[in-house]
């Protein structure tokens, strides 16, 4: 897999570019925004390891260059930025998972293989119950064949619940499957996207177990 590693600090990037390449990944390095602006804009790869404290800028700017190229880039944020507000910014703008310096190399391999084997898995997937698609490759969602645009959020949602179709996610387990990670939110947080998610949905196609959790049925 092609990898761009965008860190500022020497020592810490030589280290890396030699682990990456023994774990077997073909790894470009941009120190500066500068430069991992020039190589989002000029090639493609499959992951992205983004730091967020660059000295001519910040790395969000990396994600936000992603997101106009509008093609299929894992990005893990590794940074000494470690405020809930930072991972959540990070993570609304498409980050696929947030690891805080100080951190074990071994953790950071295994974040990547966990990334790199869900994108390779989810490449030409499709998730579809009854009269609703989820195109995990596009993140185009369907319902009765019309395009139904959704924030982030309420796509992660759906995506969760269509991926457990049948069986019922707890508020926790939502929270979990959202954020990736398991920091307490705002306590009527998921109720909301839920709400929200539930107005662009068939009627009845997200149902509420009072004090349990969300389900959505299996296709009949």
């Amino acid at each position: 897999m092609r990898l761009l590693l965008v860190e500022d600090d020497t020592l810490l990037a030589q280290g890396l570019i030699i682990s990456l390449k023994k774990e077997g990944y073909a790894v470009e390095h941009a120190p500066t925004l500068q430069n991992a602006t020039q190589w989002v804009r000029n090639s493609q790869f499959d992951l992205v390891i983004l730091d967020l404290g660059l000295p001519d800028g910040d790395g969000i700017e990396v994600l936000k260059k992603l997101n106009k190229k509008q093609h299929e880039t894992a990005v893990l944020i590794l940074t000494a930025r470690d405020s809930l507000e930072d991972k959540i910014a990070g993570l609304d703008l498409g980050a696929d998972d947030y690891l805080a310096k100080p951190f074990e190399p071994k953790e950071l391999f295994a974040r990547l293989r966990v990334i790199g084997r869900r994108f390779t898995n989810q490449a030409n997937s499709k998730l579809s119950c009854k009269n609703v698609e989820l195109d995990l490759a596009s993140h185009q969602v369907l319902v009765a064949n019309d395009v139904i645009i959704l924030p982030r959020k309420e796509y992660m949602l759906l995506k969760a619940l269509m991926e457990n179709q049948g069986r019922v996610l707890s508020k926790s387990q939502l929270e979990n499957k959202l954020y990736d990670w398991g920091e307490e939110l705002g306590s009527n947080a998921i109720e909301v996207h839920i709400h929200h998610l539930r107005k662009k949905m068939p009627d009845g196609f997200i149902k509420t177990l009072r004090g349990i959790g969300y389900v959505v049925d299996k296709a009949n």
